[in-house]
């Protein structure tokens, strides 16, 4: 087991050049990358990195809702995700993470069901997964309530698998989305344990005074994404959890908690304190 790298937090803070982002990773005892939209699809850059041999780039991410009530847009998202599962098998890349896509009638006042938009995810995921067949490429569903996705609790991981038998279909398992859903982050390691795919290092804080004062619905302000070791989750636990089930992979740090964001400075020393947390539980 070893940590990996979701390019995001640097763009984030103005850092897009792929070389240098590999350069510093590598100088920091990370030595897999997963690459975010906001960097560009450049053949030779990536073969010059993977080149090099610092690093491996074993992920690709693209979340977006690929069932936009904007036809245009869920268009534009679709082949934009076929363009990276493309590009992806002409380098050698292994995994997309990616959302399913949401229909509009999925969101009834102030509830979301998700089972509505069960048939139009289903049947697209079938495109993607076609293409990803093609290019010897797996397809792996972060669940992440955001960002237009329906693969957010164990109940919908079941019935989207149970309608998709496919190897090439599984989770970008992110446990810090699990904390604030109140779904059990350490027990469904298990359960899912054949589908776990790719795994994502963030935390999240539920302060629950807030959450008396405000509730659930009235806005988000009584829980945070932190970086880990600065949140609920046991994190020695969950490395302890995918031994057990044999995961093998890389855990890729995602990082997304606000007090160290703003600057590289203070997004690489976030990475960083990321990084010894969850690697201290490395055997």
């Amino acid at each position: 087991m070893r940590m990996s790298l979701l390019t995001n937090s640097l763009t984030g803070v103005g850092v897009t050049d792929l070389k240098a982002i590999a350069g510093w990773a590598a100088a920091n005892d990370i030595h897999e990358l997963d690459v975010g939209p906001a960097i560009a699809m450049d053949r030779q850059v990536f073969e010059d990195v993977l080149g090099e041999g610092k690093v491996e780039i074993k992920t690709m991410i693209y979340c977006r809702n690929f069932l936009s009530e904007d036809e245009e847009e869920a268009r534009q998202h679709q082949e934009a995700l076929k363009e990276r599962i493309r590009f992806a098998g002409t380098v050698g890349i292994e995994k997309i993470v990616c959302s399913t896509g949401v229909t509009k009638d999925a969101f009834a006042g102030t509830c979301f069901v998700p089972e509505k938009s069960a048939d139009a995810c289903v049947e697209l995921a079938k495109e993607f997964l076609e293409e990803a067949e093609k290019n010897n490429v797996r397809l792996c569903w972060e669940n992440c309530p955001m960002m237009g996705n329906i693969a957010t609790s164990p109940d919908m991981w079941q019935m989207l698998f149970d309608r998709l038998d496919s190897d090439r279909i599984g989770l970008c398992y992110d446990p810090s989305h699990l904390v604030w859903q109140m779904i059990d982050p350490y027990g469904n390691i298990f359960k899912f344990k054949d589908k776990i795919f790719h795994m994502h290092a963030k935390d999240t804080h539920v302060d629950y005074e807030k959450l008396s004062l405000y509730g659930t619905q009235q806005n988000a302000k009584w829980w945070c994404h932190r970086l880990p070791g600065l949140g609920d989750l046991d994190w020695n636990r969950i490395v302890d959890a995918l031994y057990q089930i044999g995961y093998d992979k890389a855990i890729c740090i995602e990082h997304e908690d606000p007090v160290w964001d703003g600057t590289e400075e203070k997004v690489k020393r976030g990475i960083l304190k990321t990084r010894d947390h969850v690697s201290q539980f490395f055997m």
